[in-house]
């Protein structure tokens, strides 16, 4: 009986916490390490090129350039109307114009940030008179008779330009993807499987034109799906009506869309494949909770390196074996408006996800490091479950500190489980290791927002015993600790009563506070040994750095 009380006193209070003995790890800090690729870092996502152009994208971009370290940034829109790429006298004759994209490409090399070109979508002039629309900025996505033609000459003069301006050693190392999404017909493309492969074709030849060694990839695909609705040449969701009927979802068979058909494609037509990229968010239909459609289809936690296992053997089996994968959208759901996005539980997700898919991928874009985000326009609260990394006002969010963390471990993995992983600098030799919990009871789904209070109110807190040797006598290691009172910005607003919006001085503290994360130091002993027995509660992440 007295059990059975404390159970429910813990349940009433939020949490049940069993802390479970786990054997100690130990770490030789001299011992040798295996070298991996620090994928996480790569690339970014971000909303639309025009909002590249405002000084708070920008001063945010600098934030995460700097502290996670990514590399490059995506966006759509490149060649949208409000970047006015194309002009089209009284006679027909075209001028391009590159004076907007120069001023977002110049900035955020200026930054230390390269762009992952997407080519998309249709300049008005290009697109089919009653073009389909996707977004309130309505980005025309329906081709005509001649727009082919027009793409190629488009896409060839463009990457002509960037050469031009930014040097051929330079646009060497950027990534031309073709188009976004185009399975989701006729949201993303308004258009057939077969003419998306047309555009790929043209595409290609064109920025192959300019340079043989210019990379260009795709399809750029959706999300892994358990069924045939992408096989045709368009969209049937008919198929799919099994999907919202499973018992488990996590049952079914799930495969990346068009990939065995673009590869084959590109085969049959010798066209060059540098790198495939697609979307493996770890949902079927996007939730969108005004609606409810998507409720209940977010798969088991694991779901990510099961695709990615399935896409590096789709991929070694086909004619291009050896060519790079970029996943150059992920988060833990596709819907702007999921209240995970802003809360704890995302950081493990983002933690865990990224530690399983060492060895299996180039890049694992997060979509996006910003909610200067505009696809449904503007929001009516500063956190309203934008996919960003950093709200509107420049708050971080826990996945801010997922990513920086992430970025602080070194090149040489020398230990790893399902609750540390353990790296050196091979620079410095310094030791950095992060530690997680993804809580078991959790691992039926990637965290969800309708699920939100589910996710935040159980999980059993794991215990970290980690011993290092080897290491330099007194040597120093800062401990952060991200959790529910510590960097998790979200529940301190919720704590001031949710301003909306909240004054200027109260954006000062609340940047304080979101930057903020519970910090001790640990030292070695004489003989370079040191112990860190360290509880970790559901959800929260620690990082163990070395710093003399």
């Amino acid at each position: 009986m007295r059990a059975l009380k404390i159970l429910v006193c813990c349940i009433i209070f939020g949490s049940v916490f069993v802390v479970n003995a786990q054997n100690k790890i130990t770490v030789n800090a001299q011992q040798k390490g295996e070298k991996y690729e620090r994928f996480w870092s790569k690339c970014v996502g971000a909303g639309r090129a025009n909002e590249a152009l405002r000084a708070g994208w920008l001063e945010q971009l600098e934030v995460v350039q700097k502290n996670c370290g990514f590399e490059y940034v995506r966006f759509h829109g490149l060649f949208h109307d409000d970047m006015f790429p194309v002009f089209v006298d009284k006679n027909g004759n075209i001028t391009y114009n590159w004076q907007y994209i120069d001023d977002v490409f110049d900035r955020m090399l200026d930054l230390n940030v390269k762009p992952f070109v997407e080519l998309a979508f249709f300049p008005k002039p290009f697109a089919a008179e009653n073009s389909k629309t996707v977004f309130w900025w309505k980005a025309n996505i329906t081709p005509k008779a001649d727009t082919f033609e027009k793409w190629h000459d488009l896409v060839k003069a463009f990457t002509q330009h960037c050469v031009d301006r930014y040097g051929l050693d330079e646009v060497l190392t950027w990534y031309f993807e073709v188009w976004n999404e185009p399975n989701l017909y006729p949201f993303f493309w308004d258009a057939t499987k077969s003419q998306y492969f047309e555009l790929y074709k043209q595409s290609a030849i064109a920025v192959k034109s300019v340079h043989k060694d210019l990379k260009i990839g795709g399809p750029s695909t959706s999300n892994f799906v358990p069924d045939e609705r992408f096989a045709g040449e368009t969209t049937n969701d008919k198929v799919s009506e099994a999907v919202f009927n499973a018992d488990d979802i996590n049952s079914l068979q799930w495969k990346g869309v068009w990939i065995e058909d673009f590869l084959a494609y590109c085969n049959k037509e010798k066209l060059p494949v540098d790198f495939v990229t697609t979307h493996p968010y770890p949902t079927d239909y996007a939730f969108n909770p005004e609606t409810g459609k998507g409720r209940g289809l977010t798969r088991f936690a694991r779901s990510t390196k099961l695709d990615l296992e399935w896409l590096n053997k789709t991929i070694k089996n086909s004619a291009y074996p050896d060519v790079e994968i970029h996943l150059t959208e992920w988060n833990t759901s596709p819907s702007s408006r999921d209240k995970m996005h802003d809360l704890l539980p995302a950081a493990a997700y983002i933690v865990r996800s990224n530690l399983d898919c060492i060895g299996l991928t180039n890049s694992l874009s997060f979509w996006t490091f910003t909610d200067i985000f505009e696809e449904k326009g503007g929001a009516a609260s500063i956190f309203h479950g934008g996919f960003g990394m950093i709200n509107f006002q420049g708050l971080v969010k826990p996945s801010y500190h997922a990513y920086r963390m992430l970025n602080q471990l070194g090149d040489e993995q020398l230990f790893k489980n399902d609750v540390v992983f353990v790296s050196r600098d091979s620079g410095d030799g310094k030791i950095k290791a992060l530690a997680y919990n993804y809580p078991q009871e959790a691992e039926h789904s990637a965290p969800s927002g309708y699920k939100s209070y589910e996710y935040l109110s159980k999980g059993t807190t794991k215990a970290l015993n980690l011993e290092f040797t080897n290491l330099k006598p007194n040597a120093q290691f800062k401990i952060e600790i991200l959790d529910k009172d510590h960097g998790n910005i979200h529940s301190y607003w919720e704590k001031m009563g949710k301003p909306e919006p909240p004054t200027r001085e109260q954006i000062k503290l609340m940047k304080n506070v979101a930057n903020s994360l519970k910090t001790t130091i640990a030292t070695a002993d004489n003989d370079g040994n040191l112990s860190i027995n360290q509880s970790i509660a559901p959800w929260n992440v620690i990082l163990i750095e070395q710093i003399n």
